[in-house]
């Protein structure tokens, strides 16, 4: 049975490798082609149902489905019949750094073509990321046809993951609040994933003038400072506790701030566990260079606005809203089982027997008595854990519901999240290994991790999950920028 898909588009980055050996990865299209168009590893054992995809340049539809690997049963990375690409490339001229699309046109048809025909895209927009850590803001906006013009971080260890994977001309690594407005180009977009350790409840809680969270003033004074050339939009992206910090007043803050800088804004929740299985909810702000909408009284509660924002939006007037309607989240296809690594049992990453019984004396009763029956079924199934203190002890929590827990940044050993195997008699357990958290994000295979072990567990413990990014730039950024961009002689004046 078909699930309904709200992505419309995905964008490929081809590089040097694609040209050479014929072929482009799907990594990341988990919900972006039919479940039943994945086949058997084979063809002689089984194809799904094919797929029509109009090539640009080329005179007939290719029909394929996707195999799965022969092993796990996961999806491979790309199409069943890929003799056609040689052709595309040629006819198209794509060469590395060039960007092709992959457009849904209906159930089980697609078309694919070169993004650089302006043609087919109304227009490649541009965006500066600040707090740009590890890269992935960027890497969902590029996938959506984004170009980044301009990007910051103060993070030396962030920056050395960033640069293994994009290039950095136009990137600067240092301090926000030394920025100045002159060295940064002309964007529709400006993107701050601002640091959260101020707002968090997992944090001090100090507030957005306190620590690190204060830094959000110096992206409010570049801003500022930018005048004539502010960008049409603004994302903010942080945790839930923005919400309540300092008993909303903090949120209010950060609100009034954008609408004094000619922003009406809008906000919404959305969890990584519509995409990934991951736990992980982060609030957004969208800020459009725009007259207010109507105030939204009656507003009604939905899957990204919940019953806490809307009483939020209710009882603030004084703040300028422009609230768009959006579609509710897709429904997560790919189970946690999928993001593991292949690692063999007799390999030092899994626990030795003292280590691995250290960790089943932290459970609680109730969860070592999970555990146990965990281990008493005939097959492997699968928990997450986090150790946290309790009462003046450090306990392990065994989460076996499908998810993993939010990913955090391992400061000490608790940030560090577990794996608990279990089944045929026995169990093992290891730590969540940093390619594993990558996919936890929504990141592909493909993006490089030449750090030490705990660098790479911290750059994606305080990163975005790509698809819940590139869900909010479809169904909210892109066609918001397109209304804005087609309006003549005026500003937009509702949403």
């Amino acid at each position: 049975m078909k699930r309904e898909r709200n992505q419309a588009r995905h964008v490929i980055r081809i590089n040097e490798a694609n040209i050479r050996e014929s072929h482009f990865y799907l990594t990341g299209f988990s919900d972006f082609f039919p479940i039943d168009s994945l086949g058997a590893s084979s063809k002689r054992n089984g194809l799904g149902k094919p797929m029509r995809i109009e090539v640009e340049g080329l005179a007939n539809p290719v029909f394929t489905d996707i195999p799965r690997d022969a092993k796990t049963g996961k999806p491979r990375r790309f199409f069943r019949s890929r003799a056609w690409v040689r052709e595309f490339f040629a006819r198209q001229k794509i060469k590395p750094g060039d960007q092709i699309a992959i457009e849904r046109v209906n159930a089980y048809e697609y078309r694919i073509y070169g993004i650089k025909d302006v043609a087919k895209v109304e227009k490649r927009y541009t965006t500066s990321e600040f707090f740009a850590g590890i890269g992935l803001v960027r890497l969902a906006l590029e996938r959506q046809g984004f170009r980044v013009v301009f990007a910051n971080d103060i993070e030396p260890d962030k920056f050395a993951m960033y640069r293994d994977n994009f290039a950095v001309d136009e990137f600067r690594l240092g301090d926000i609040h030394h920025l100045k407005a002159q060295e940064i180009p002309d964007s529709d977009l400006f993107t701050a994933s601002f640091p959260c350790n101020d707002l968090s409840i997992a944090g001090a809680m100090g507030g957005l003038n306190k620590g690190q969270s204060s830094a959000f003033w110096g992206f409010v004074r570049v801003l500022k400072e930018m005048k004539e050339r502010r960008p049409s939009h603004v994302l903010l992206e942080n945790v839930p506790g923005f919400l309540m910090s300092h008993g909303g007043k903090d949120f209010e803050s950060a609100l009034l701030a954008l609408n004094d800088l000619g922003y009406s804004c809008d906000a919404l929740f959305l969890n990584a566990r519509h995409f990934v299985p991951q736990s992980r909810l982060r609030l957004f702000v969208i800020g459009r260079q725009a007259f207010p909408g109507p105030y939204p009284f009656g507003l009604e509660t939905s899957p990204c606005r919940p019953q806490c924002l809307v009483d939020f939006i209710a009882s603030h007037p004084n703040v300028k809203w422009n609230i768009r309607e959006l579609p509710p989240p897709p429904e997560r296809r790919m189970k946690l089982e999928e993001i593991f690594e292949d690692i063999p049992p007799d390999n030092p990453a899994w626990w030795n027997e003292e280590r691995a019984a250290y960790f089943m004396n932290q459970l609680s009763d109730r969860h070592l008595g999970i555990a146990r029956k965990m281990m008493d079924k005939s097959s492997y199934s699968y928990g997450t854990a986090f150790r946290r203190v309790r009462k003046g002890r450090s306990m392990a929590e065994l989460r076996v519901d499908g998810l993993a827990g939010c990913l955090r940044t391992p400061r000490g050993g608790s940030g560090r999240q577990i794996l608990f195997k279990a089944g045929k008699g026995k169990y093992s357990v290891r730590l969540l290994t940093p390619r594993e958290c990558a996919r936890l994000q929504g990141v592909p295979d493909d993006y490089v991790i030449n750090v030490p072990f705990n660098q790479g567990l911290f750059g994606f413990g305080d990163a975005v999950c790509v698809p819940a990014i590139e869900w909010i730039a479809a169904n909210y950024l892109i066609p918001s920028l397109h209304q804005l961009t087609r309006v003549r002689g005026g500003v937009l004046q509702t949403g």
